[in-house]
């Protein structure tokens, strides 16, 4: 366990310190706020419209009802946002995992080191965990802006509990995206192609939703249950579900096996 969290503490250090992580840590910032002050301004003017409409909001039609609350008007489908945006993310924090240790020249000494390859990528997998924690509590800052300012147009106050589940699913779409890129990245040395092919992975995950709807059965049951995004809909709504937490879990373990023993085959080639 020490050797896990020395290697984990060195991973999170070392990208911590490059340009390329704050690089995207911006983008992620950038991307998010803008999303944040459109969402915002579609909020207030729903609440401008709901005020002047004869019968407010009994009388707007019922995809309007959402701008209600800060919640539901601005929190969820912003979550929702950056939960694609994510996607593109995810592949350029790990893409160097493994491939950075190749193009340097070091994966050889790390692999005639007495460690064993699970405590390698484990420890690896950590410090991904904790970058890609790094770059989404960038937008943690939403919802406490919204708590702390709060709208006497909204009638109602931010529900935690909705947003931190909300932000929990991205967390956990988060670390799936991770696992699969360490994966990935440990097949090849260049980073580019790691990130390429991780996107590319990420990309079909996101196309099976609009897919589903015309398969036919049984085929159409089954791609709703991998669709990332039905899986996570109630977390992002704030609805406490076990079945997402339990498939990204068994997803994540997947790819870390595979990582696991695609390091072990190399270690002895």
């Amino acid at each position: 366990m020490r050797t896990i969290f020395a290697i984990f503490k060195k991973e999170l250090t070392s990208h911590l310190t490059t340009l390329w992580a704050w690089v995207v840590f911006t983008v992620m910032a950038l991307l998010s706020s803008a999303f944040f002050v459109l969402l915002l301004g579609g909020f207030k003017q729903a609440q401008d419209i709901a005020r002047e409409v004869p019968g407010g909001w009994s009388a707007l039609p019922a995809e309007a009802q959402q701008f209600r609350n800060l919640t539901d008007g601005v929190m969820i489908s912003l979550w929702g946002t950056i939960l694609v945006v994510t996607l593109f993310v995810a592949p350029f924090l790990s893409m160097r995992l493994f491939a950075e240790e190749r193009r340097n020249k070091t994966f050889e000494l790390l692999m005639t080191t007495p460690i064993r390859p699970i405590e390698i990528v484990l420890g690896k997998y950590l410090g991904a965990v904790g970058l890609i924690v790094c770059t989404l509590g960038v937008t943690i800052v939403f919802p406490i802006i919204l708590s702390i300012i709060g709208s006497s147009e909204s009638g109602s106050a931010l529900e935690w509990r909705t947003v931190l589940l909300g932000y929990f699913g991205l967390l956990l779409w988060g670390a799936t995206n991770m696992a699969i890129g360490m994966f990935i990245s440990s097949l090849t040395e260049s980073q580019m192609v790691a990130a390429f092919v991780s996107f590319a992975v990420a990309l079909l995950w996101m196309l099976v939703s609009s897919v589903a709807p015309r398969a036919e059965e049984p085929l159409r049951s089954v791609l709703n249950y991998l669709a990332f995004d039905s899986q996570l809909q109630n977390l992002i709504k704030g609805v406490l579900d076990l079945k997402p937490i339990v498939f990204f879990t068994s997803v994540i373990a997947f790819f870390v096996l595979l990582t696991h023993r695609s390091i072990e085959a190399q270690r002895w080639t």
